[in-house]
């Protein structure tokens, strides 16, 4: 058995789709990157390939590769996932806390873990997603971003 320890930050702006889970979060702003921004892939993605020792996502999927830009983060998780089980490796669970002031994510939870469940073929009973605030401090606080923190457990098959 193996951990892996994941973590991403997104700026927020005004008008931008607010993808976060692989699921549209309707609110009034979104977060930006090459990619759909969708900060909590990315931290499952940076978990999974560090518990395999297979480097960060930045080293498989670079923002300076334009075939990257706006892609939809699920094709990324699909490829981290299929790159674990080539060393051997399968998800035993997932664990994770998006921290944003607003909007509040309770409702999308369930949502978000059968999205997610579904991209990495796991029961969605098997991933974790919590939501905090920061109580008004720093960038997220200010709802300047939006950060992610997960960690993971993978076994050999």
């Amino acid at each position: 058995m193996r951990t892996g320890f994941g973590f991403d930050v997104h700026q927020l702006v005004e008008n931008a789709p607010f993808t976060l889970g692989g699921i549209i979060i309707p609110h009034h702003k979104g977060a930006i990157g090459h990619s759909d921004a969708d900060v909590l892939i990315h931290a499952i993605c940076d978990a999974l390939l560090g518990a395999s020792n297979l480097g960060d996502i930045g080293l498989h999927f670079p923002d300076s590769d334009p075939a990257l830009k706006g892609i939809d983060s699920k094709i990324l998780l699909e490829k981290v996932v299929k790159l674990i089980a080539q060393k051997g490796y399968h998800i035993v669970n997932i664990d994770t806390t998006v921290c944003l002031q607003q909007p509040k994510l309770r409702p999308y939870i369930p949502q978000m873990q059968e999205t997610l469940a579904r991209v990495m073929d796991i029961p969605s009973d098997c991933i974790s997603i919590k939501a905090t605030t920061t109580e008004k401090l720093g960038c997220i606080g200010r709802e300047e971003g939006v950060a992610v923190y997960a960690t993971v457990l993978i076994d050999n098959k």
